[in-house]
């Protein structure tokens, strides 16, 4: 009898050492996740990641604009070189200053409605390039387009994660960039079709079109269960999750786990608060992926990415290497979408750094020891005002640039891309998750406007590989990263999230 009494209290206890036992994966059973309705679920999310659809768009939209702007007629409009990087890199001076915003519409107005807010902006931005007369309105377009971008960045990814369960979630979690990353290959597309017959005014036109279909729906959609049960509204969360999840199912049992882990956290957090491992460590640790991600380099490919491809002369017209890099990075986001709830978050990761390491160390090679009379000196070292360089390939070795540039969009869409966002949603403790994500935005935009607005500088000074070899660098720093300090969250609750980062328990790790 006292080896049968003993056995239990041993079960007990090893089970206080991890992270996510089995009773509490138990509450959102297998049989519950396949009775859930997820059309309605499908929907809210379509309707929040628009925004992101807008951000891709508004993001690359120099890409064929400053091309175009370079050779414009009128003096008012026409770029140099200083203007041409203020035009490319004051987008994330913009978003940073919506990631401010968002720290307090997160917690004041909510998910849903602090997106519809950025409507506004976005919708004043574009107008003010497609009608621009002179340089100071076409850079507050793009100010205010990346203020829009900057609130989305940081609302929806928390208002996808916290209406999702989790056998949907890193999906889900992966469409923010999945559609941000096709508003980006629209672009290039109509930057190359449309431009043959109409003006460029008409792309900032075009990205009218998506925000008005977001506003539009968001206005039917619910706002967060969880966010609403922050403020008191106990009815309407449980509307709200039963609108979602379908009236047939058991959406009961999820309620009243997510109202427990709300009252648990119902006071905003303190200053003494942020002393305790539970708040701080999944803020450092999301603000230092968000940073990292930038300092990769992603921005400053995609922004600069058609006047790289002239500049390196590869084998295609830049426009046609844009479009097609676009589709390489779409194609491999929803690889991600697909994969990142069965092979997991970190595996993704690894994979994602290994790969932009390779092709940022290939790039800066290439360009560094290919000889000038296969890529022109001229264009090593200069990437605007090249509108007049001929583009014509030498070899065929001039493929490697174009290569390197895919694989580079490969690997970050494939990992450093969404699952940056996805853990940004999962891993902050919901007191903290309005203010830490729109804090995560900033640091994530300052150091992108840094890197753009230097790069053309260091390009000038030092020529083009110094840039990619110092990526390269970086993404050697991502795959430590990832293995030092980013936790695994596949197949877990926000609840259960939370609860490994109380306890601190390294079984989660493994």
């Amino acid at each position: 009898m006292e080896p049968s009494a003993r056995e239990p209290l041993v079960r007990k206890k090893s089970s206080s050492y991890r992270t996510f036992p089995e009773s509490a994966g138990k509450r959102l059973d297998k049989e519950y996740l396949r009775s859930l309705r997820n059309r309605r679920l499908y929907l809210a999310v379509f309707a929040a990641v628009l925004g992101n659809f807008s951000f891709g768009f508004a993001l690359v939209y120099p890409s064929p604009v400053i091309p175009a702007l370079e050779a414009h007629p009128s003096p008012a409009l026409r770029l140099d070189q200083h203007t041409a990087s203020w035009f490319g890199s004051v987008f994330t001076l913009g978003a940073a200053a919506g990631g401010v915003s968002a720290m307090l519409l997160n917690d004041r107005l909510g998910r849903k409605l602090s997106i519809m807010f950025s409507a506004l902006p976005s919708a004043v931005g574009y107008a003010l390039m497609a009608g621009a007369q002179g340089i100071g309105m076409l850079l507050l377009g793009r100010v205010l387009t990346g203020y829009a971008g900057g609130v989305t960045s940081a609302s929806i990814p928390v208002y996808i994660s916290e209406i999702s369960h989790p056998g949907v979630r890193g999906m889900l979690g992966a469409c923010p960039q999945i559609m941000a990353v096709l508003g980006s290959l629209i672009l290039y597309a109509l930057g190359k079709y449309l431009g043959l017959v109409l003006d460029w005014r008409w792309l900032a036109v075009a990205g009218e079109v998506p925000v008005l279909v977001m506003i539009v729906l968001l206005c039917f959609m619910p706002n967060s269960p969880r966010f609403l049960l922050s403020q008191g509204k106990d009815d309407e969360a449980l509307g709200s999750l039963r609108w979602l999840r379908g009236r047939d199912t058991d959406y009961a049992r999820e309620y009243e786990q997510i109202k427990d882990s709300v009252r648990k956290q119902s006071r905003r957090v303190s200053c003494a608060e942020i002393k305790d491992p539970f708040i701080y460590k999944p803020i450092l640790i999301a603000v230092g992926m968000r940073f990292l991600q930038q300092l990769s380099g992603v921005t400053c490919v995609l922004v600069y990415l058609q006047s790289i491809f002239k500049k390196t002369s590869v084998i295609l017209k830049p426009e046609y290497d844009a479009a097609l890099v676009g589709l390489v990075r779409l194609f491999s986001v929803v690889i991600a979408a697909v994969s990142m709830d069965k092979a997991g978050r970190k595996i993704l990761l690894f994979v994602s750094a290994g790969v932009m390491l390779v092709s940022n160390l290939t790039m800066g090679l290439y360009i560094h020891f290919v000889p000038a009379s296969q890529n022109s000196t001229i264009a090593n070292k200069t990437l605007v005002s090249s509108a007049n360089l001929p583009a014509e390939p030498t070899n065929y070795i001039t493929l490697i640039p174009l290569l390197a540039t895919m694989f580079f969009i490969m690997g970050y869409a494939m990992g450093w891309g969404p699952i940056t966002w996805l853990l940004m949603s999962e891993i902050l403790p919901l007191k903290a998750r309005g203010v830490a994500s729109g804090l995560c935005v900033v640091v994530s935009w300052l150091t992108a406007f840094t890197l753009t607005q230097f790069f053309l500088r260091v390009v000038d000074a030092f020529g083009l590989e110094v840039p990619f070899l110092f990526f390269a660098v970086i993404c050697a720093g991502n795959i430590l990263f990832t293995g030092c300090c980013v936790p695994e969250t596949k197949g877990r609750s926000l609840e259960q999230i939370e609860a490994f980062f109380r306890t601190g328990r390294r079984s989660f790790m493994r």
